[in-house]
């Protein structure tokens, strides 16, 4: 079937289009992660994040990049300053009514919102390079050998200029993706960065099993755990709650109503994999601007390291903060309860207007509470029954959640395009799709 549908894809020009430049943006991101930043030794660097920083924040950060702190690449900071920015102008348009009328203006609201974000973007560059640049002064391998040759003034403004520009390249890159590709260009180059970090992973499997670091039983309990947890993940965001709907309609000839049945789909996980982003961008970014504040860089991440209790706790308290404020910010009741109306439909038992806002936010409320202990435990459980097994590698719940989120989105897109040109899509017989879209 997979076969069928992948020479389907090459038959609509418009669709094969977007998939071959989706492909070929992607792969430029993978060949700049090797792009090292001038001044700096990349093997010194490797051996110090393999022997030190492994499971630790900046593992995490080096997982969502791909590698490319530990190659210290242009591309180290990653989309991360993009999202934290992002997460800000969002906070932000609850509080300052300009940014709220912005995100009311539709198209040209939406684009002064996009540009300050970019400014927003530039600045956490700009900060987050200068902290990295003296994180990367202060650090020496096992044997004393320096990853700065040459540090100063010089190394620090030319890392800032780097690292910034590489966010803005990546910036650039996600945006082109989503314009003229397939799926959310952001998502994707979180989703290639993990992906690329799989073969190395089993690599490290093969090696821990032959050293004797990691005991058979344990590697097949893990498996399985991942097994169930990427279940758990199709299940519920192929899940809705489905709010009954009835339109009234007259005949043709004047006689009597006709009822309609129909109803309002709510997804379980309406905020999709966005939470988990949000949290792990807002738990690394205050390690990259500790020194402000005389905290060093080794005490951050001691006290914020994967699997500790502050670790967990605040990543806990985040994705469910995160769960529903996006719900609510993409999700506008108001506008769907008047759009149910104007068409002539009504929930039964339920008064349109304020009555039928109320109703929707009270199940959206419930669905969204029972999402984020969904998130919560998918994104969190893996990581604690690794670190209680000791396995000597990082693959938690948050990277498979981004992985199955995001394919399962670019799945929905592509059959999209196949059921709207009549080609046949990621089905199983008559019973319909096999991917749902995830969009409310």
């Amino acid at each position: 079937m997979i076969s069928k549908v992948l020479k389907n894809i090459f038959k609509i020009p418009d669709l094969r289009d977007k998939v071959i430049f989706t492909l070929l943006m992607l792969g430029v991101y993978r060949l700049g992660i090797f792009v090292t930043t001038p001044g700096v030794n990349r093997s010194v660097m490797e051996q110090i994040m393999s022997t030190k920083f492994d499971g630790t924040l900046l593992g995490l950060f080096n997982m969502f990049g791909g590698g490319a702190l530990e190659n210290l690449s242009i591309f180290a900071l990653g989309i991360m300053p993009y999202i934290s920015s992002s997460i800000v102008i969002s906070l932000l348009a609850v509080i300052v009514p300009q940014i709220g009328e912005w995100q009311k203006e539709g198209e040209q609201g939406y684009k002064k919102i996009t540009q300050w974000t970019r400014y927003g973007t530039v600045i956490l560059c700009i900060v987050q390079g200068f902290m990295m640049a003296r994180f990367l002064e202060s650090l020496t391998g096992n044997g004393g050998e320096v990853v700065v040759n040459n540090p100063g003034w010089f190394f620090r403004v030319l890392t800032v200029i780097c690292l910034t520009a590489g966010t803005l390249f990546l910036m650039w890159l996600g945006e082109q993706i989503t314009d003229r590709g397939i799926g959310n260009g952001v998502s994707l180059i979180i989703f290639a960065s993990i992906v690329a970090r799989f073969p190395r992973m089993f690599f490290d499997m093969g090696k821990y099993l032959k050293e004797g670091m990691m005991q058979p039983h344990d590697l097949v309990v893990f498996i399985i755990i991942m097994v169930v947890t990427f279940a758990a993940i199709v299940y519920v965001e192929s899940s809705q709650r489905r709010i009954p709907i009835q339109y009234a309609r007259r005949s043709v000839n004047g006689g009597a109503k006709q009822i309609q049945n129909s109803h309002l789909p709510l997804k379980i996980n309406t905020s999709g994999v966005i939470p988990p982003i949000f949290a792990s961008a807002l738990i690394v970014f205050p390690a990259t601007i500790s020194n402000f504040f005389g905290v060093g860089m080794g005490s951050l991440q001691a006290l914020l390291a994967p699997g500790g209790w502050l670790y967990n706790l605040l990543y806990l308290a985040l994705i469910i903060f995160f769960a529903f404020f996006y719900t609510f910010i993409q999700f506008k009741t108001e506008d769907v309860a008047d759009n149910i109306n104007k068409q002539g439909g009504y929930i039964p038992g339920i008064r349109p207007g304020k009555e039928t806002v109320d109703y929707i936010n009270l199940v959206l409320s419930r669905i969204t509470f029972g999402g984020a202990l969904y998130l919560s435990a998918v994104c969190m459980l893996p990581d604690l029954f690794r670190h209680r097994m000791s396995l000597p590698f990082y693959m938690g719940g948050t990277s498979i959640l981004i992985v199955v989120g995001v394919a399962m989105d670019m799945a929905s897109q592509i059959e999209s395009y196949l059921i709207n040109n009549n080609y046949e899509g990621f089905s199983i017989g008559s019973k319909g799709s096999l991917v749902k879209s995830r969009r409310v």
